[in-house]
């Protein structure tokens, strides 16, 4: 459809999360593809057109050699690329491997080990192309989707806050869970978006949507130790949805 935009959505090593909420959208959607031609999203259709396309959004990881060929591909089809959800953003909870040995991995979990071709670390895709935005969460939230791809497609900066999950507590007006209880907390320190969703019904924020822009983890670490947590169990508690980010700024 000649001058209308194109948007295309892939997926790497993923669960397939982020782009199932896009499908989520519903109505949104429907609105949404008045205004521009889905021409590759394999999650909704297997309709395919070729790019190049003006926005592409990608889930998933560099987990693969394929991957990392795949996603150099991706980049020289598309004017603006997005990363989507945490797999893309920071390498996601299969960044675990990224502290062990791989090939020990590969002979315990599978009975033929030489049929398996991975990588030696999950990284996000802007370790291997550059990426116009990184949309955060695992899995994202749809707003923040709808805002990032009608901002894209009309050619202005996305709305979207880079500041901590703290601030949607106090917009929210919920009491802290670590002042008030003593509830281990990653909210300090990680990137809004969620709503504030784990505080707001009591427990503490662990950190889905990864480092916010202003994260302190030599200040929060203590904290943790204070409220219970040894060396162990605050290792534990940040390595999961976005271990490689968290383990980027512990270092930093």
């Amino acid at each position: 459809m000649p001058g209308i935009p194109t948007l295309a959505v892939f997926k790497l090593a993923s669960c397939d999360g982020c782009q199932l909420t896009l499908l989520d959208c519903e109505d949104e959607l429907l609105a949404l593809a008045g205004q521009v031609e889905i021409a590759h999203f394999l999650e909704a259709s297997s309709t395919v057109r070729p790019g190049p396309y003006d926005l592409a959004l990608v889930e998933g990881s560099v987990t693969t050699p394929g991957d990392a060929e795949r996603i150099r591909t991706i980049r020289d089809s598309a004017r603006r690329l997005v990363t989507i959800g945490a797999c893309a953003t920071a390498g996601g909870i299969q960044a675990l491997h990224n502290f062990a040995d791989v090939d020990e991995y590969r002979r315990t979990v599978y009975a033929r080990p030489d049929y398996i071709d991975t990588l030696a670390t999950s990284t996000p895709v802007s370790d291997h192309v550059d990426v116009d935005f990184e949309l955060r969460g695992c899995p994202i939230d749809r707003r923040q989707l709808l805002e990032v791809i009608t901002a894209f497609l009309s050619g202005r900066k996305p709305g979207v806050p880079n500041n901590s999950v703290c601030f949607e507590c106090k917009r929210r007006g919920t009491v802290c869970v670590t002042v008030a209880h003593g509830t281990p907390c990653l909210g300090p320190v990680t990137h809004a978006g969620c709503g504030a969703i784990c505080p707001s019904y009591g427990r503490g924020c662990y950190g889905c949507f990864g480092p916010s822009g202003s994260t302190n983890l030599p200040a929060l670490i203590p904290l943790l130790h204070r409220d219970g947590m040894d060396e162990r169990d605050s290792e534990r508690f940040l390595r999961t949805f976005n271990v490689a980010a968290f383990d980027k700024e512990a270092r930093s």
